[in-house]
């Protein structure tokens, strides 16, 4: 690997990774950790559990390394693995507050948010069971296009597609779904 692991793309810095660099780490942390924050934050109000996914990730990553195919984007297989590491992490917290009078005596608490709610929905529900039917790419371009609500020029980019052809494999995968669900 050169000396300056900021002239790689992203792909060589996993290839040097699953060879056991430390700097090629380092170096998709800096790219990739501040986007990933941010989007996870969109998702969970809690910024410490969103810290803790995000580390979490990265030790995914640096094990996974030798596992990534190289086909896509690597933005796209990080957020892969962030995204089920929220839900895992969700997953494991209490159930939330439902009366009020416990709620008020613990104002400190942090209340599930709406979209918290409804990727925990997704990821067991009817749903759930549909997407995971569905091949890996129409279930990557659903997760883009309506999960992280990207537009198709910028799931076309994350995955490193066409447009067109985010449009296509999305008709695809609505069709399929509506046929899963009815």
């Amino acid at each position: 690997m050169p000396s300056d692991p900021s002239a790689l793309q992203d792909a060589d810095l996993v290839t040097a990774l699953a060879g056991g660099d430390r700097s090629a780490l380092a170096e998709l942390y800096a790219r990739h950790a501040p986007w990933l924050v941010l989007r996870l934050t969109r998702r969970c109000a809690d910024r410490s559990l969103v810290d803790e996914v995000v580390q979490d990730t990265f030790v995914a990553v640096w094990r996974g390394a030798g596992r990534w195919d190289g086909r896509g984007e690597v933005a796209a297989w990080i957020w892969g693995i962030g995204i089920r590491r929220l839900l895992d992490a969700l997953r494991r917290r209490p159930a939330p507050m439902t009366a009020w009078d416990e709620w008020h005596q613990d104002e400190t608490q942090l209340q599930e948010s709406a979209e918290e709610r409804v990727l925990l929905a997704v990821q067991y529900g009817d749903l759930g069971g549909a997407l995971d039917r569905l091949s890996p790419e129409l279930r990557a371009v659903v997760q883009a296009t309506v999960l992280d609500g990207l537009t198709t020029r910028e799931a076309a980019r994350l995955l490193g597609i066409p447009s067109g052809t985010v449009k296509t494999r999305m008709m695809r995968a609505k069709a399929q779904l509506r046929e899963a669900l009815a």
